[in-house]
């Protein structure tokens, strides 16, 4: 039943098709580079479009603190020395899992008079600090020469950084200087003046930052 109904209607169609010579070529326009038109387009929230997309805290949460960041690193001797002698940080509490072959090393800026001296104490006390920096080490990654760790900064990126407050922006990174302490940003480099961006023994960011200059910092337009 089909084909009789397309016959009949081939010498319809046919004579509204004109020949290939006939039809002008027309170029398409260049094409725009999309990463470019995304970031033109592009725009921030503003600050009612910020507060608009925040919820009122739960009356459950009000206990709730930020209790840890965690870093994986590759030799546990070189991150520890680091982060105490360097950066001035406490070892608060080491935990070590034999059956799954890790352990965990808790830092942060605390007394060391403030740390308790019994294990569990210790534990739950540990876990009670605000802002502590767990530092995970998987038994062996020290003596494995192409083991590393993706930092976040380079594609895909990802995590970013965590960030120090210090008295003194200068000062602090003269000592870094001092101790060959890498530096992804010094102070008074790029367009930000007054902060700084080090790296720790397995690449991850830090920011050095001082309270008081940040005022200016983020209330200057640096287009």
């Amino acid at each position: 039943m089909l084909r009789p109904c397309i016959g009949r209607f081939q010498h319809v169609v046919t004579p509204l098709l004109p020949p290939l010579s006939a039809c002008p070529i027309s170029r398409p326009p260049p094409l725009r580079n999309m990463s470019e038109a995304k970031k033109e387009e592009a725009k921030g929230l503003t600050d009612a479009e910020a507060r608009e997309a925040c919820g009122e805290p739960d009356a459950s949460t009000k206990d709730f603190i930020f209790q840890q960041t965690m870093f994986r690193i590759k030799d546990p001797r070189v991150s520890l020395d680091f982060y105490t002698r360097v950066l001035g940080m406490r070892l608060l509490k080491k935990l070590d899992f034999p059956s799954m072959k890790f352990s965990l090393f808790f830092m942060g800026f605390e007394k060391a008079e403030d740390i308790p001296s019994d294990p569990a104490d210790c534990t739950a006390w540990t876990f009670s600090r605000k802002a502590t920096l767990e530092l995970t080490h998987n038994w062996g990654t020290e003596n494995d020469p192409e083991q590393s760790y993706h930092n976040g900064n380079k594609p895909p990126q990802g995590f970013g950084h965590i960030g120090l407050a210090v008295p003194d922006v200068y000062k602090a990174c003269e000592r870094f200087k001092e101790l060959k302490v890498p530096f992804v940003k010094e102070p008074d480099a790029g367009k930000m003046k007054g902060l700084a961006f080090i790296q720790d023994p397995d690449g991850y960011w830090i920011e050095i930052l001082s309270p008081k200059p940040m005022v200016t910092i983020a209330s200057t337009d640096w287009s």
